[in-house]
């Protein structure tokens, strides 16, 4: 399964509020190919009603939706929220990950 941390849970509900068509959606987490090591992670708001065969978690109040082929990659996973000097943004936590790459943003199984 994966977890979200507070601050990432913050980040997430701030962005719903601030875009309506997303507000009552909610947030879809995949594992999709490409990238410097392979694989990326990819986020973004959706609407419409999950596929019968994705898994649904709610942590920290934020609904998440995974498919089932990223549920395999992404299992364990922490779902973080960065915003100091090196950088602001999501990261992903990836006990599953082999090799990532310097932006964390892309790894290896």
């Amino acid at each position: 399964m994966i977890t979200v941390t507070a601050k990432a849970a913050k980040e997430i509900k701030r962005l719903q509020e601030s875009d309506p068509a997303s507000k009552d959606g909610y947030l879809r987490v995949m594992v999709v190919g490409g990238g410097c090591s392979g694989m990326s992670y990819k986020l973004g708001f959706e609407s419409k009603t999950p596929e019968t065969s994705d898994k649904m978690i709610e942590n920290e109040g934020v609904k998440i939706v995974i498919d089932q082929k990223s549920l395999l990659y992404l299992s364990g996973t922490e779902l973080d929220f960065s915003d100091g000097l090196n950088g602001t943004g999501f990261t992903f936590q990836n006990p599953n990950a082999k090799r990532t790459c310097g932006c964390g943003t892309s790894f290896a199984v």
